[in-house]
């Protein structure tokens, strides 16, 4: 069973002036756990847009969505919330901590919206935290610490409710060098080591070329790049 299963996804926008913006046309697309697919494309091709519909953030206007074998048609924004805390992690750009919490606080978040009781939760923050090199660092709140630290409990909270599926939208944009190659280490080990699909919308030649696949949304449609094209 491939953890991410789309088929034939559209989505269509309403203009200000009342036309119609066609954003994706008929895309599908199959990733499989321990995989590591990148999609790249200009700005404004629709990677967010087609993100936004694997991670059930928002609805297509035609097609489907699995997630681990559970379909999103016809279930209530309240049970997709519910998916998306226990079947999706989320990295983006901007990392989104909460400035008033520690990093620690910040990753049992979603434990603590599922209903996990508060040493539970803490005591899995805190595993996941030192697994990816903050163990000193998890008592800071996020104006305390760097930009790639920042990112890497960005990173432990998307992991923190053992998802099926990890999807990061620019997770490198916004990072200098070295720590971007950092990051990317760390987004290939944990797709390997926690067998996540992930799905990786890039504009970062060198993240695309570490994936397991790279594919080219242009005029609403997937299509797959070989790694020379990835890396030019």
């Amino acid at each position: 069973m491939n953890a991410i299963e789309a088929r034939d996804l559209s989505k269509t926008f309403i203009g200000g002036d009342g036309g119609r913006v066609d954003v994706l046309d008929g895309v599908s697309l199959d990733v499989g756990a321990g995989e590591l697919v990148a999609i790249v494309g200009a700005s404004g091709a629709g990677k967010s847009t087609l993100l936004h519909l694997l991670g059930a953030l928002d609805r297509p206007s035609r097609g489907s969505v699995s997630l681990g074998g559970e379909p999103l048609e016809g279930r209530t924004d309240e049970q997709l919330a519910d998916v998306r805390n226990r079947r999706v992690g989320f990295v983006f750009q901007f990392h989104h901590l909460l400035r008033e919490f520690s990093a620690e606080e910040n990753v049992m978040m979603p434990m603590r919206i599922a209903g996990m009781a508060e040493g539970a939760a803490r005591a899995r923050a805190r595993d996941l935290l030192a697994r990816l090199g903050l163990a000193e660092r998890m008592a800071h709140r996020p104006a305390e610490l760097s930009g790639g630290e920042q990112q890497r409990t960005a990173v432990a909270r998307a992991l923190v409710m053992d998802p099926a599926v990890v999807l990061a939208d620019e997770p490198s944009g916004n990072l200098d060098h070295l720590n971007a190659e950092r990051l990317h280490d760390l987004l290939v080990g944990v797709v390997r080591e926690f067998r996540l699909a992930m799905v990786v919308v890039t504009h970062n030649p060198a993240l695309a070329a570490r994936a397991d696949r790279v594919l080219r949304l242009e005029d609403g449609r997937l299509g797959a790049l070989t790694a020379a094209e990835a890396l030019a």
